[in-house]
């Protein structure tokens, strides 16, 4: 039997035609390279070679064996093709969820982390409600889900991502505008924008007021965050967002003003209990981990509104979420 070493040394022999082109062509020494022929040769009971002037000529007995050398080769060189493919990403997809709230800014940042270590992989990006979430994974459509609040499930395991704090975003020109902080009691003085209080994400807000046994008035309610920010910035109300959302001037045109309250609260990445995760899934959790926890308000991007005046600047906060370590 030939070793691939013995075999990858003959070929080099042959196609050079000298023991020197091939030490060159394998980055080894020319004597080397001359020890394994006459190895190869005497254990095999096989001359390869007949040497004129200097040069290596494969022999006619050894014609056969190099047509299947070549072959070996051929077979190798497909290997290191999908190896390289495998490593850039190739024959791969990516199928990840996200919750509204963090699809917005923090997924994309994310993904441009993972596309730069895996430019030739596929990806699939759902956006997603609770409800879709569960089946999504359990139906295996994709590996993961970013949440930005949790559930009991007895077929889903759930990993911490970052936390957050919510804020109060105001149009421009508003009597709030240009204020650092408001209170929640000073927020239900004002037509509030939001999410249905029974949605789980909707709930966040709904219980800051709660809280202080605050009433409170809902004039216009939409689905997601996004919408919020939009009608926010259209002028017609204010409202509570989580800083994911609006993160990295997620969404201009609008200013974010700090919740005098507690409003911390924490996001998490759901997976099927059991289910392993691809190498590409664990570089995307890694990724958005890192995105989100490099605005979290207790490592220094997030805390207190960013810029003088209130406005959503780059690094600064907005999303709305649940309360830290609620379970729903």
């Amino acid at each position: 039997m030939m070793t691939l070493r013995q075999v990858e040394v003959i070929r080099a022999v042959m196609v050079t035609g000298t023991i020197g082109g091939a030490a060159k062509l394998l980055n080894v020494s020319a004597p080397g390279i001359s020890r394994l022929v006459k190895y190869t040769e005497r254990s095999l009971g096989i001359r390869f070679f007949q040497r004129q002037n200097g040069r290596y000529f494969p022999t006619p007995e050894a014609e056969n064996i190099f047509e299947q050398i070549n072959g070996v080769y051929k077979k190798v060189d497909d290997l290191s093709e999908i190896i390289s493919k495998i490593g850039r990403g190739g024959l791969s997809e990516l199928r990840i969820g996200s919750v509204p709230s963090i699809s917005q800014v923090m997924v994309p940042r994310a993904i441009e982390r993972v596309r730069r270590r895996y430019p030739d992989l596929g990806i699939d990006i759902n956006i997603l409600k609770l409800e879709e979430a569960i089946d999504y994974l359990m139906l295996g459509r994709g590996e993961c889900v970013a949440m930005s609040y949790r559930l009991e499930h007895s077929a889903l395991d759930f990993m911490p991502l970052a936390s957050g704090e919510l804020y109060c975003i105001v149009p421009p020109g508003h009597e709030l505008a240009g204020r650092k902080q408001v209170s929640a009691a000073e927020i239900t003085r004002y037509p509030l924008i939001g999410i249905d209080p029974n949605d789980p994400y909707g709930r966040i807000m709904a219980e800051i007021f709660a809280r202080h046994r605050l009433d409170y008035n809902i004039t216009i309610r939409a689905r997601f965050g996004t919408t919020v920010c939009a009608l926010v910035k259209a002028g017609l109300g204010i409202a509570i967002i989580d800083q994911f959302t609006v993160a990295h001037g997620g969404y201009p045109g609008i200013e974010l003003l700090k919740i005098t309250e507690p409003t911390r609260f924490d996001t998490y990445i759901a997976v099927k209990r059991g289910a392993p995760l691809s190498l590409h899934a664990e570089s995307f959790i890694e990724a958005l981990r890192a995105e989100m926890r490099a605005v979290e308000p207790s490592r220094g991007n997030g805390k207190a509104v960013p810029g003088g005046n209130g406005k959503a600047v780059p690094g600064g906060p907005g999303k709305a979420a649940p309360a830290r370590g609620r379970k729903k």
